[in-house]
């Protein structure tokens, strides 16, 4: 027999509330109230808001002023952040939703009325989640990891472009020198950029490790390096170099502004610089992966009760599916890409390393291939890190590569090969070791 469900109540119901379909220009407001004399009925009323700041101030006044409690809005691009942040700012709980959580009926005629209205209707009945939106210290310190990571790849884009300028010139310096802009790397690009052609003067240049493949640097030099490539090479290099100071410049606005993290009460504590050193100390996370994860999660874990709620949220557990009786995984999904990028970076790292991760990955490569042990790998990062945020008393210690190989009791594994062999033909006779 089945037990009895526990249903929400209409006094559970969100009774005041409203919902925006937003655009670029303008967003369309449904409001719905209860009715003023007719018990259990609502009174609902549809208009069209500009999106310009004075505007929105109007539409967060009147709100206001009709005691709405909750503004439920849905992710579009970044349309949404105006609506968001000024009604925010006027003391309203605002919501953004997943647009894949609020679909309409289909068949339905789509407008952008109807869209609010259905948007206003589940709002009320309690259907939707909301999205992480964090605390605006947070998002300016994701506006600022973010962007270092936009001008790393544009900085990574331009030195492949000086490789294919080198390799049109017949200059293969790049099947020697592993980074071709180190300090042996950029002297010979700059003996080249100024007319120097003769091989084995700029073979002269190399420093360090260098000077013992000097035969091999004055083959890689020789080449058909003109005045044409060289005002290519050093258009690149002088945009490299800006980019170089760029991030530079970002990164230390970064580190003030982790350290200008406000914590969770109102104590002068700071938890960024002590997060940023804990996180760390997880393998396979460096202090700038350290710097995006803070960004992206913040500093405050009461979002996520568990880590299995964050682990969801980023998208690093498995869809559980059920039909017929039959439950079955469907894919990960997308998630946070800058999340997701940066797990993806320390789990390869991680896998590499003689640490518990590292043979975690070795585990589970065998039978699961090697894209799922890295996200499985990716997954135990996330878990680590949810409990070095959530707890500021936890710092991480490794559990060991032998974690596993400590958990295996000798007799039971003793007895179990002992079966396999004779399972396979075989007399088994067992006699102790020497002490």
């Amino acid at each position: 027999m089945a037990e009895p469900e526990e249903i929400s109540r209409a006094e559970d119901l969100v009774e005041r509330v409203a919902a925006i379909d937003i655009a670029k220009a303008s967003g369309m407001v449904c409001m719905r109230l209860p009715h003023e004399t007719r018990s259990g009925r609502r009174v609902q009323e549809v208009w069209n808001v500009t999106a310009t700041t004075n505007a929105i101030l109007e539409l967060a006044d009147r709100l206001v002023c009709q005691g709405v409690t909750r503004v439920t809005m849905e992710a579009t691009g970044s349309c949404w952040k105006p609506f968001f942040f000024l009604l925010e700012a006027r003391g309203l709980e605002c919501w953004l939703v997943n647009a894949r959580g609020v679909k309409n009926v289909p068949g339905r005629p789509k407008t952008d009325k109807l869209d609010a209205v259905w948007l206003a209707k589940l709002t009320e009945r309690g259907m939707l989640r909301a999205s992480f939106v964090p605390p605006k210290p947070v998002r300016q310190l994701r506006d600022l990891t973010r962007m270092r990571a936009v001008l790393y790849q544009e900085r990574t884009r331009h030195k492949q472009r000086v490789e294919k300028i080198l390799e049109d010139a017949q200059i293969k310096l790049t099947s020697v020198v592993t980074d071709i802009y180190g300090v042996s790397g950029r002297a010979m690009l700059a003996a080249l950029i100024a007319g120097e052609r003769n091989p084995r003067t700029l073979a002269d240049l190399a420093r360090g490790n260098l000077v013992r493949k000097k035969v091999a640097l004055i083959e890689a030099l020789t080449g058909q390096f003109d005045s044409h490539h060289g005002f290519l090479c050093q258009t690149l290099l002088d945009s490299i170099d800006h980019l170089t100071a760029q991030i530079d410049r970002i990164t230390q606005r970064i580190t003030a502004a982790i350290d200008a993290l406000p914590g969770l009460d109102d104590s002068a504590s700071r938890p960024g610089p002590s997060l940023v050193t804990r996180l760390d100390a997880i393998p396979g996370v460096g202090a700038g992966t350290a710097q995006v994860l803070l960004a992206e999660l913040g500093p405050d874990m009461r979002h996520f009760p568990t880590p299995e709620h964050l682990t969801a949220w980023a998208k690093l557990a498995p869809r559980t599916i059920q039909s017929g009786g039959k439950n079955t995984t469907g894919p990960v999904g997308k998630g946070n890409p800058w999340l997701k990028v940066a797990l993806g970076e320390a789990a390869m790292s991680a896998a590499r390393s003689n640490t518990f991760l590292g043979a975690r990955y070795k585990r589970i490569v065998k039978r699961r291939g090697h894209r799922r042990a890295l996200v499985a790998v990716a997954r135990s990062i996330l878990v680590i890190i949810w409990h070095l945020i959530n707890d500021p008393d936890t710092d991480y210690h490794d559990l060991g590569s032998d974690y596993h190989q400590r958990l295996i009791d000798p007799g039971r594994r003793t007895r179990d090969l002992v079966r396999q062999l004779k399972a396979l033909g075989h007399d088994v006779t067992l006699s102790p070791t020497a002490a």
